[in-house]
């Protein structure tokens, strides 16, 4: 391994400080519930496609499929599955999914997300656009009464029981266009209630809230709209055939939300407690890539491992036997009487072990929070901040008591209007820091619980990560093209100042995401149908405040500074005196090693382990000799 790298450990080394299952993150179980009765498959013109029918079955089938090939990208770990409803057509009796209700047929069973299920509901969609007739003789509607939507409930809440994992969010979209299934009957609506309340109980996240959907789409007599009353026909906002809309929402890939380390806190010698710390802002970054074999139907993931071979004996060396080593100037006395340190000749070099290597980083400290006081909430300042925070949360789970003893101590700082100094080693393979523990009170808003109520983790600056400004002159702009400036800029200003950071993805990784979703289902990537949401639309802000910007282009020429621009000093780049051994070995040959510069014969001989000091004819003799040997 080069000298020069010897204070680099290898990734494969850090140890997590908890359980995988922390660093697993919460997995999305979503289960799509879609009403197959006469009227959903009932036949219309399509609003993409010319002369295909279409209906609002095809439409459900054909969202719950670009959701999950969303999925492949954005939540490969997630699960999904497709219960239909209404239906006459029957499980297989040899499955467990045969104890459903009558009524349903489980489509797609919960399962994570799978290529080739997707390919077969793609297959089936494909199917339903040739023949309109295709869905109907598939999945045929229940011939005169509807099922009650009680045994809809009870079916998914088996389905949910049954197959998704016990930890994961589960979440049941119910796709039907009849906003009245079951006729007014108490006995009707007390079993709907209670196989719902059921459904939420085995893990579904919120209550179904008729105010926030069906108060939506109540005929048009009741929201009250004389135009809409005539004709009968809800508005296109709320048609299912603007399932686009739905998947716009999806473009953002999420990254999965779990902690990042969970150590020992501890308050004073013998008091410790347990917390977890919980990034709140992330960098969003490709996923790691794989080694994929293509076997021609199918792709398989490669299996690969990192192999260390010495390159004068050629053999694969065991990691374990690899040590780190540096560079040393000439050997001096210790005067100073610092102790015993290990004694290294002139010309030689020091090994440390891997462990040995962690131990200078981590100061033989392990992973853990140490408080070392209290100072007030006004010394800290703003431009302490120069990382991203990290949220810290009590840990019950590792020490008994630690919420109470959490709470008790947030309360306090509060009140006193403290912040608190700690020593975080969060790690095993980071550097210990000073941090500073901010409290955040607890905020609860109408609607329930807001935010928590916790520590923010701030690290603090050394002297060097903080310095002054590199211009120190600065030129104003005038008062008048300060004002001709506002009228274009309240123009184009986004109403009641909110900018929804979702809607506009990423686009190095909105293109890198859809061409491993064309990948993943053997599709052609088109370059020309990628759409940058990022790109600035020229054309509505020239049409909105083109005229305005003129303006405040003339009030700019005429401004006295408009002309001046300071000079900025070039960086030099530092050579590279990087030379390949198959050139220094040619040169050998041919006897040119002495029109190579001392530089690049000096990183030549430091990579080899070589002495690299003395004059050009003592290097080049060096070489000469080490290639000799190596020939």
């Amino acid at each position: 391994m080069p000298f020069d790298d010897w204070n680099v450990t290898e990734e494969e080394g850090e140890e997590e400080l908890q359980d995988t299952s922390f660093f697993e993150g919460r997995r999305d179980v979503i289960l799509f519930c879609i009403d197959c009765s006469q009227s959903m498959q009932e036949l219309r013109d399509d609003a993409v496609y010319e002369d295909v029918k279409t209906s609002h079955l095809l439409t459900a089938l054909d969202a719950a499929m670009q959701v999950q090939k969303k999925k492949t990208v954005s939540g490969p770990n997630d699960w999904v599955g497709v219960l239909l409803y209404n239906t006459s057509r029957r499980n297989e009796s040899n499955d467990h999914t045969s104890e459903i209700k009558k009524g349903t047929f489980l489509y797609q069973n919960l399962a994570p997300i799978s290529v080739e299920s997707i390919q077969e509901l793609i297959r089936v969609i494909d199917d339903a656009r040739e023949d309109p007739e295709h869905l109907r003789k598939t999945f045929p509607p229940l011939p005169g009464t509807k099922m009650p939507m009680g045994d809809v409930f009870t079916s998914c809440n088996w389905v949910l029981r049954d197959n998704a994992p016990k930890t994961a969010s589960k979440r049941v979209f119910l796709i039907t266009d009849d906003d009245n299934p079951s006729p007014a009957s108490t006995k009707m609506l007390t079993s709907a209630r209670t196989t719902l309340i059921d459904l939420m109980q085995s893990g579904c996240e919120k209550p179904f809230d008729v105010t926030k959907f069906y108060s939506s789409v109540l005929p048009s007599n009741v929201l009250g709209d004389e135009e809409l009353e005539v004709s009968g026909i809800l508005p296109d906002s709320i048609s299912i055939t603007r399932i686009d809309d739905l998947l716009d929402q999806m473009r953002f890939h999420e990254q999965p939300k779990r902690a990042i380390f969970s150590v020992p806190f501890e308050l004073g010698k013998g008091f410790t407690i347990g917390v977890k710390g919980y990034g709140l802002v992330t960098e969003q970054r490709k996923g790691s890539y794989l080694y994929f074999l293509d076997l021609g139907d199918k792709m398989e993931v490669a299996s690969s491992r990192t192999a260390y071979v010495d390159e004068e004996k050629e053999t694969e060396v065991s990691r374990n036997k690899i040590l780190f080593g540096m560079q040393l100037g000439p050997e001096e006395d210790d005067e100073m009487g610092l102790g015993p340190s290990r004694v290294v000749k002139r010309g030689q070099r020091p090994f440390y072990t891997a462990e040995e290597v962690q131990s200078f980083r981590t100061l033989g400290l392990e992973p853990g929070i140490k408080l070392l006081g209290f100072k007030d909430k006004r010394e800290l300042a703003f431009e302490d901040n120069v990382k991203h925070s990290v949220f810290i949360y009590p840990d019950e789970l590792k020490y008994s008591g630690s919420k109470r003893t959490f709470s008790a101590l947030l309360q306090k700082m509060l009140d006193k209007r403290k912040i608190g100094l700690v020593r975080a080693l969060v790690r095993r393979n980071s550097s210990p820091v000073f941090c500073a523990l901010l409290p955040q009170a607890e905020k609860v808003e109408e609607g329930g619980w807001c935010e928590p109520g916790g520590f923010h983790l701030i690290v603090l600056p050394f002297v060097d990560d903080i310095r002054a400004a590199p211009i120190e002159e600065q030129l104003r702009v005038s008062e008048m093209a300060k004002e001709a400036a506002k009228p274009w800029i309240d123009k184009l200003s986004l109403k009641n100042g909110t900018y929804p950071p979702d809607s506009y993805p990423n686009p190095s990784l909105a293109y890198h995401n859809a061409q491993l979703q064309a990948v993943a289902f053997r599709e052609e990537f088109d370059n020309e149908a990628f759409e940058d949401l990022t790109r600035p639309k020229y054309d509505i802000i020239h049409r909105r405040a083109g005229s305005l910007m003129k303006e405040w282009k003339k009030a700019l020429v005429k401004d006295e500074n408009f002309n001046n621009v300071f000079a900025t000093p070039g960086v030099k780049r530092k050579a590279d005196i990087t030379v390949d051994e198959a050139e220094l070995r040619s040169k050998h040959e041919l006897g040119q090693l002495d029109r190579l510069r001392a530089d690049q014969l000096k990183d030549f001989l430091r990579k080899k382990g070589q002495s690299s000091s003395g004059r050009k004819a003592e290097l080049v003799a060096r070489v000469e000799e080490y290639l000799a040997k190596r020939s």
